[in-house]
């Protein structure tokens, strides 16, 4: 098995459920990348009244192969994209 060589992030980041949560624009990414699959969700619309996120992708991804999609969805509203998404994520890693 190869040896791991990508770079170490330092720093501190926001956890939930014991894994990194970060948000960079409209990509909120959620998961170790140790682990075999991380969860990617892309916003591409708001609320315009409230600027709440409206229409979201929601990927769950291997980790060493970005390019590999293990599940996809689109959801609408934030809950029901992190909601489903953090169900598959489990299911993922639990058949690594």
């Amino acid at each position: 098995m190869a040896e791991d060589t990508r770079p170490q992030v330092s720093g501190k980041y926001l956890e939930y459920l014991g894994r990194p949560l970060v948000r960079e624009g409209d990509t909120i990414c959620y998961g170790d990348m140790t682990e075999k699959c991380i969860l990617i969700l892309e916003i591409f619309s708001y609320d315009a009244g409230t600027n709440t996120p409206k229409d979201i992708l929601v990927q769950v991804i291997d980790s060493n192969d970005p390019n590999k999609i293990i599940k996809q969805a689109n959801k609408k509203g934030l809950h029901d994209a992190f909601t489903w998404g953090l169900v598959q994520l489990e299911r993922a890693l639990q058949t690594a």
